[in-house]
């Protein structure tokens, strides 16, 4: 296949470009460069430095068999003080690089979405028949998008499937996570416990969990972009995808910072502040659906290979 990959100097989007091409597709690479790094691009792609929103790019590079869409702003708090600039990015661009797809005959897509979708009053496990009830403008964005993904694959305009992930984590020794204004717990308790920042925050400690602090669903990179690659022959199958990404399992933040200091062997201080506004007591996947359609499984997302592998990633770094 011959496959576009927006985003793809970012972390998901670089370790899902390199999967295809260690599978002997033809990668396109485009990114802006704006959060993501030249670097983080695979040996093998063809890079493109532009913005999505560049409609008559989109048409210049010709004819795909699929494009995976993971460029776009992903920080929920940056959200609430620039909304219009998250449904700039988010939404209109997105919009512009499915016209030039669609007019160049561009048969499949797949879109990086997230369960920001579900918003704070959530019941778990978290199936796709949840209702959607976003609490920012980012996680608006992307069910605006999603929204006309429906709509399009109705028409026969393209094929769709919305991948909606929990929490992104791990690495591969190739693509470390490394984001230019990290607000990720791994990473953050990872420079913590490296001696590169003061310790690590934890927002609450009141919540009605088993330890008082928010319970999140953690998925490995490799697995999540197998997922993609996946939901690519998939759509040969399927007109339209909405699936859940997440490892089915659910870690508190107390137990993550305790699997990093158990892991790296490094003490660092450790500090309980207020609750952030928004922030569900726990939110898991059920990845059921995914299983089953796509055939997924998942061979990295415990938390001991997660955190090990951001380690690794993280001193490589």
């Amino acid at each position: 296949m011959r496959v576009l990959v927006t985003g793809a100097a970012g972390f998901i989007g670089s370790t899902t470009a390199e999967l295809l091409l260690s599978e002997g597709h033809e990668v396109t690479a485009l990114d802006n460069l704006v959060t993501g790094f030249r670097d983080n691009v695979p040996t093998g792609a063809e890079f493109v430095e532009g913005s999505v929103g560049d409609r008559a790019l989109i048409r210049a590079l010709g004819h795909f068999d699929a494009c995976i869409h993971f460029a776009g702003l992903i920080a929920p708090g940056d959200s609430m003080a620039r909304p219009e600039t998250f449904f700039t990015m988010n939404v209109a661009q997105t919009f512009e690089l499915l016209e030039g797809l669609i007019e160049n005959g561009v048969p499949r897509f797949v879109f990086s979405s997230s369960c920001a979708v579900y918003g704070d009053r959530v019941t778990i496990p978290i199936d796709e028949s949840h209702p959607t009830a976003p609490h920012s403008p980012y996680g608006e964005s992307k069910l605006v998008v999603e929204h006309g993904l429906k709509w399009l694959s109705q028409l026969g305009k393209i094929k769709t499937a919305s991948l909606r992930y929990f929490n992104a984590a791990g690495g591969t020794p190739l693509h470390p996570e490394n984001h230019r204004n990290e607000f990720h717990l791994i990473p953050l308790t990872l420079a913590a416990a490296a001696g590169d920042r003061d310790g690590i925050s934890i927002f609450g400690d009141d919540y009605d969990t088993p330890d008082g602090t928010c319970i999140r669903d953690y998925i490995h990179v490799a697995d999540l972009a197998r997922a993609h690659v996946l939901a690519v022959e998939a759509l040969d199958r399927h007109d339209a995808l909405t699936l859940n990404l997440g490892s089915g399992v659910g870690y508190s933040n107390r137990e993550i910072v305790e699997a990093v200091a158990r892991l790296t062997g490094r003490s660092f201080p450790v500090r309980y502040v207020e609750r952030r506004p928004g922030d569900p007591a726990a939110a898991v996947a059920s990845n059921d659906r995914a299983r089953d359609v796509l055939g997924w499984e998942l061979t990295h997302s415990s938390l001991d290979q997660i955190v090990t592998d951001a380690w690794a990633g993280y001193q490589q770094r």
